[in-house]
């Protein structure tokens, strides 16, 4: 009776081909994983990241008509390039006005100089007039004593009849003269000391005006020069020159238009400047820091050409916090969202001079954490 629990014979083929299959499913977990050992989290990337630069809006220093425009929008300039020229006429009658002041004001210093020696001489002369005043009351001082004696002589000799009337009454006419003289003397001496002490006056005012300077240091002087040194920048000002290398955008002037002082005529956009704003999850910088390699590619060149930057830094803040309007999630009436931190990444100007790039153009970064 033949054996029907035997087990039938296996297929060897068949076999083997599971243990392949196995094998093979063993090597790709065991490489998966080992990757997310040991490359797993090293690299971040967005899509969401753009071009941008610190652009250099242009605005006149001065007001007037615009007399010259000689750029347009997409042209390429260099710091110091004439953008603009505002009609020079105003600022250079204001710089002429201001020479004329400036060169008056010299003038006047150097009157008030010349002026102060006048004065001290005027002060000489006073003190002389008073010498010869006071001398003058001392001749009249005696020649009172004298005519006071010889009065009281013919007054006396006039009791015994010695002297006539006549020569009685010339005596005290001479006493009264002799009075006279004195009272003026002593009016002249008074009159002279009033004019030494305005003349002193006079000096000593002067004195302030120049005391401690010269004609080159008067603070008139210096006024008037500050003011010829504002009309010179004003004139200057009226060509208006490229704050830095870059290329011209939103030109908003147009010739024969008036301008004023800080009205905006154009942007000049340093493209050799560029950078990279990057803005990644929050969750994905807890291994970024600054200082790690970065790989970018631009959509304008796709994947054919790859720049190398480095983390510069972050943004103080998310975009939802600094936006116009920012959320309002204080009412607990909310949904987390997962937030996106603005990181700015610096190009490599090498390679960005080979390849230019232009604000706002979309970038693919990808960060080595791992990288030094």
């Amino acid at each position: 009776m033949a054996d029907t629990d035997a087990t039938p014979p296996q297929n060897p083929t068949r076999k083997r081909a599971f243990t392949l299959f196995g094998a093979i499913l063993a090597v790709m977990a065991v490489g998966y994983f080992g990757y997310q050992w040991f490359e797993g989290g090293r690299y971040v990337e967005t899509d969401d990241a753009y071009v941008n630069a610190e652009v250099a809006v242009v605005t006149p220093l001065t007001g007037g008509p615009v007399a010259q425009v000689r750029v347009s929008n997409t042209q390429a300039v260099h710091c110091g390039d004439v953008l603009v020229v505002i009609d020079p006429t105003d600022a250079r009658l204001a710089l002429a006005a201001a020479q004329a002041n400036y060169a008056s004001a010299v003038r006047h210093v150097r009157q008030t100089i010349a002026t102060g020696g006048a004065l001290g001489a005027a002060v000489g002369e006073r003190v002389a007039d008073i010498g010869r005043m006071q001398a003058q009351i001392a001749i009249a001082e005696a020649d009172l004593a004298r005519a006071r004696i010889d009065l009281t002589r013919r007054e006396a000799l006039a009791a015994d009849g010695g002297v006539s009337g006549e020569e009685l009454t010339s005596a005290r006419h001479g006493f009264a003269a002799a009075q006279g003289n004195l009272a003026a003397a002593r009016a002249s001496l008074a009159q002279a000391e009033a004019a030494r002490g305005s003349a002193h006056g006079q000096q000593a005012a002067n004195d302030a005006l120049i005391s401690g300077t010269t004609a080159d240091t008067n603070p008139d002087v210096l006024a008037a020069k500050a003011r010829l040194d504002q009309a010179r920048i004003d004139l200057d000002r009226t060509v208006v020159r490229a704050p830095v290398d870059g290329v011209v955008t939103q030109r908003n002037v147009q010739l024969g238009q008036r301008v004023s002082a800080g009205t905006t005529l154009m942007t000049v956009v340093p493209v050799d400047q560029a950078y990279v704003d990057a803005n990644f999850k929050e969750s994905q910088l807890r291994g970024v820091r600054p200082g790690q390699p970065v790989e970018l590619t631009a959509d304008i060149y796709g994947g054919k050409v790859v720049y190398h930057g480095r983390v510069v830094g972050f943004s103080g803040g998310t975009g939802s916090a600094l936006a116009v309007i920012p959320a309002q999630n204080a009412t607990g009436n909310w949904i987390k969202v997962v937030q996106r931190l603005p990181v700015r990444i610096a190009l490599d100007k090498d390679e960005l001079a080979r390849h230019p790039l232009r604000i706002g153009l979309s970038i693919d970064a990808t960060i080595d954490t791992r990288g030094n």
